[in-house]
């Protein structure tokens, strides 16, 4: 019988479009259970995807500090999380979880 071989799947292969980053974003977001690490990790294979030294410049970040801070395994900032989805051309969005009744403080 022969040998199978297998390699390392590795999701950054497969985002093409800004369309397919975008709901992969949006799906880790949704999976992440509040982790921003794993956020920080889903950011970084579409940065890989795109090209982590484009990205890094228009980031204005070195090479090897984007690499560590979406790596996953720390948290970043968020200010670098916000330089990062601005050059890969993603915005985010509010949406209510539910609906909440606004009251006017009366002084």
């Amino acid at each position: 019988m022969g040998r199978t071989v297998t390699t390392k799947y590795d999701v950054s292969e497969h985002l093409r479009t800004p369309q397919e980053m975008a709901a992969y974003l949006e799906m880790c977001i949704e999976e992440s259970k509040g982790d921003a690490a794993f956020i920080a990790k889903a950011l970084g294979d579409i940065a890989k995807a795109k090209g982590m030294s484009q990205v890094a410049r228009d980031a204005g970040l070195s090479r090897e500090s984007l690499y560590k801070a979406l790596s996953g395994e720390r948290s970043p900032g968020f200010d670098t999380i916000l330089k990062v989805i601005g050059a890969l051309g993603i915005t985010l969005h509010a949406e209510a979880t539910r609906s909440t009744k606004l009251t006017a403080h009366k002084k």
